[in-house]
């Protein structure tokens, strides 16, 4: 595997974030619109139990790279 194109998913059982590294440009739209679910210094960085759904999804969709995705 490529350590430049990782691909991980989270999921909440509602919802799954897909984070593909290769396309990530580290803008941090996602850690300023909802730093209580995209913590980059823990591991595992992106925490589904600390937002509802709804509110993941619509910080997913401000990022402008499209590493973050919804499936």
């Amino acid at each position: 595997m490529d350590p430049k194109n990782i691909k991980k998913e989270y999921t909440n059982g509602d919802i799954t974030v897909v984070w593909q590294s290769a396309m990530c440009i580290h803008s941090a739209m996602c850690v300023k619109n909802l730093p209580e679910v995209f913590q980059p210094k823990i591991s595992p960085w992106v925490k589904m139990d600390a937002a509802s759904s709804q509110e993941i999804l619509e910080a997913v969709k401000k990022c402008p790279s499209g590493a973050l995705s919804i499936k």
